[in-house]
C-alpha cells in the first residue's frame, strides 16, 4: 500500500467487539462503551454497501485478556465482508497469527507482542510479508499495551523502528488519550511517527470529521485512518470518507 500525498490512502471503518457485540470505547476504557450493533457480520455488511474496501476489527476483551474472546463474531465479519480485514486484539503467539491468517484475514495487527516479544513479530512478517501490521499505542507518547492497560518507557518512535526492516506493512498509530472522543486525530503526534519511520502509518483514535481525514491525506507516509464513532454517531458518512480520502483500492480482496 502507498501512502501520504496522491497515493493510496486507505479509510478503515471500525468493528470494535465486546461481549459479541459492536461498541466503540472511551480513551479505552471497557467501563465506558457505547453499543451501536448486536450483530458484528450485518455492520460489516452495510460498511461493504457504503463502499469500505477494507475494515479494521478489534476483540476488546481478547486484548485485556491476551487471547481470542469474540474469535466467532470476528470470522463472521470474515465471511461476510467481500473486501480486507485487519484483525487485532489479544494477538501473542505465532499459532494466534497463523490461524488468522489461514481463515483469510488479510492482516495481523501485533501490539503488545510487538514489545514484547519482537522476534515473534519479526518471524511472523518474514513468514508472511505484508500481512502483520505493529500496533504503535500511545499515552503521553509513550507506548501503551495489554489493553491500553499498561504503560512502558519505550517511545512510539523506537518502537516503529525496531520493525523497519522486518517485512511489516505498516504502522498503526493510536493515540489513547483522544480514542472514542470525538476530540480531532492527533495529526501532529501521526506526522511526527510518519517523518521518524520509514514504515507507511496508518492513524487511528479521535478522528471527529471531514477535516481529521484531509490534514491526515496532505502528510507523506500516512497511508490511512480508521475512523469508528465520527460515522457511527453521523457526523460523517463512509461515502463522505472514501471520497475525500480518494480511497485507495490496494487492499481491495487482497493483502496489500
Amino acid at each position: 500500500m502507498s501512502a501520504g500525498g496522491t497515493s493510496a490512502f486507505t479509510i478503515y471503518p471500525a468493528i470494535d467487539l465486546k461481549g459479541g457485540q459492536v461498541v466503540r470505547l472511551a480513551e479505552g476504557d471497557m467501563a465506558r462503551a457505547t453499543v451501536y450493533a448486536d450483530d458484528p457480520a450485518r455492520q460489516a455488511e452495510r460498511f461493504a454497501a457504503d463502499g469500505a474496501r477494507a475494515l479494521h476489527v478489534v476483540d476488546l476483551d481478547g486484548a485485556f485478556a491476551g487471547a481470542g474472546v469474540n474469535s466467532a463474531a470476528v470470522e463472521s465479519i470474515v465471511a461476510a465482508f467481500p473486501g480486507a480485514v485487519q484483525v487485532g486484539g489479544g494477538i501473542r503467539s505465532r499459532a494466534d497469527i497463523d490461524r488468522w491468517l489461514g481463515l483469510g484475514v488479510a492482516r495481523v495487527v501485533v501490539g503488545t507482542a510487538a514489545l514484547d516479544d519482537p522476534d515473534l513479530v519479526r518471524a511472523a512478517a518474514a513468514a508472511a510479508p505484508g500481512r502483520i501490521v505493529v500496533a504503535v499505542d500511545a499515552k503521553d507518547g509513550l507506548v501503551a499495551t495489554r489493553g491500553w492497560a499498561s504503560v512502558s518507557t519505550v517511545t512510539v518512535a523506537d518502537l516503529a523502528r525496531r520493525f523497519e526492516e522486518a517485512h511489516v506493512a505498516a504502522v498503526l498509530f493510536t493515540d489513547v488519550g483522544r480514542d472514542g472522543l470525538l476530540k480531532g486525530v492527533n495529526v501532529a503526534a501521526t506526522a511526527a511517527l510518519a517523518a521518524a519511520t520509514r514504515l507507511p502509518v496508518i492513524a487511528s483514535g479521535g478522528v471527529a470529521g471531514a477535516a481529521d481525514i484531509t490534514a491526515l491525506r496532505a502528510h507523506p507516509n500516512i497511508a490511512g485512518v480508521i475512523v469508528g464513532r465520527a460515522i457511527y454517531d453521523g457526523r460523517l458518512t463512509l461515502p463522505d470518507a472514501l471520497r475525500l480520502a480518494g480511497d485507495g483500492l490496494a487492499l481491495a480482496g487482497t493483502p496489500a
